[in-house]
């Protein structure tokens, strides 16, 4: 798994300096993904910054909305118990429930959004994303649009008063809010300011690498919260109203609450919200889904030290696309998404290994 920063130096086979940008007449823009003209190839350090400047401004997102959801529910009639079983939940997805454990005594809700929201010395928080985001940013400026620099560099300053201010004491959730807000700005002002050059493909490669890990953490912690893979079927009406809850939680948290409704049309059912989260390639946090951006983008930039990498990708997404829930299921929902894991792991450093490390 790639949580923390990877250190790189300028390899050998990528020193000829950056990629000049490719005039927008010599693509036709039904061929978005097509190999590029041949080119000088990028500085892998330019490269290291762009992909993890978008992973970290996804990471922020993806906290953000996991810590807005846990706040929404913890509104709703329930036991401490299970109040406690999102707090926790949301720990275990980040794999950061020994490194919060050093610092408090109990998992409370205050705790838990004060350590992931504005804890600088907690690598994931939302404080700490932005920064990571906004330092490689200001690291490959030439190769930024200034629209996508200012807002990049706005998103931490302003993050920053809002904490002083003390935004997350008064509405977290409106804060949360904010944060979502200004990662899509951050990705829409990339996709509609930036040449789609190797620039662009890299941050793409890292928004979708960082969203796909997400994903499948927070089906496989949900599930398991769950106790079994089909819980409240011939439960009582308490039993059903909780697991309503749950899994509406679980949709809202990738914004897939109106997309379930529109898509299948019936009560929420948790192989349903697997089906969708994992397989459907039309919904835009799908695991499919991401795999398919991250394949397209590989193939644009492509070296010839990158064959492997591709083949697993593209084995990646095929088994992706010809899988069925049913079987998925059948063999276990967490064994699935634990190879998942392992293999986008192994991607991920695939991908540092031919263009953003030395060989």
């Amino acid at each position: 798994m790639l949580n923390e920063r990877i250190e790189t130096r300028l390899p050998t086979h990528l020193i000829d300096g950056d990629a000049p940008p490719l005039s927008s007449a010599t693509k036709a823009s039904s061929d978005r993904y097509a190999a590029p003209m041949e080119t000088k190839p990028m500085l892998s350090r330019t490269a290291d910054h762009l992909f993890w400047m978008a992973r970290y401004m996804e990471r922020a997102e993806n906290t953000a909305r996991m810590l807005d959801v846990n706040y929404q529910t913890s509104l709703l009639p329930q036991s401490q118990e299970a109040a406690m079983h999102g707090w926790t939940g949301l720990l275990s997805i980040s794999e950061l429930t020994g490194t919060y454990l050093k610092q408090f005594d109990e998992v409370t809700p205050r705790n838990v959004m004060t350590f992931m929201v504005g804890d600088i010395n907690n690598p994931s928080s939302i404080l700490s994303c932005l920064r990571a985001a906004r330092e490689n940013a200001r690291a490959v400026r030439g190769a930024l649009t200034t629209e996508v620099w200012e807002t990049t560099n706005q998103t931490w300053l302003e993050f920053n008063r809002l904490l002083k201010e003390g935004a997350l004491a008064e509405d977290p959730g409106e804060l949360f809010e904010w944060v979502k807000v200004r990662s899509h700005l951050s990705r829409g002002t990339m996709l509609g300011t930036m040449l789609q050059d190797e620039s662009f493909h890299f941050q793409r490669i890292g928004t979708f690498l960082e969203r796909a890990d997400n994903t499948a953490r927070l089906l496989d912690v949900k599930f398991h919260a769950r106790n079994t893979e089909f819980f409240g079927s011939g439960a009582g009406n308490e039993a059903k109203e909780v697991d309503f809850y749950h899994w509406s939680a679980l949709l809202r948290s990738v914004s897939a609450f109106e997309v379930y409704r529109k898509v299948y049309r019936n009560v929420i059912r948790p192989e349903k919200v697997a089906e969708l989260l994992i397989l459907r390639a039309e919904m835009p946090r799908s695991l499919v889904f991401c795999m398919d951006e991250v394949v397209n983008n590989l193939r644009a930039i492509a070296n010839e030290h990158s064959h492997e990498t591709q083949r697993r990708a593209g084995r990646l997404r095929a088994d992706l696309q010809f899988s069925r829930i049913d079987e998925i299921l059948a063999t276990g929902l967490h064994a699935y998404l634990t190879q998942f894991l392992d293999r986008v792991g192994d991607l991920g450093y695939g991908i540092s290994r031919d263009f953003l490390m030395p060989s």
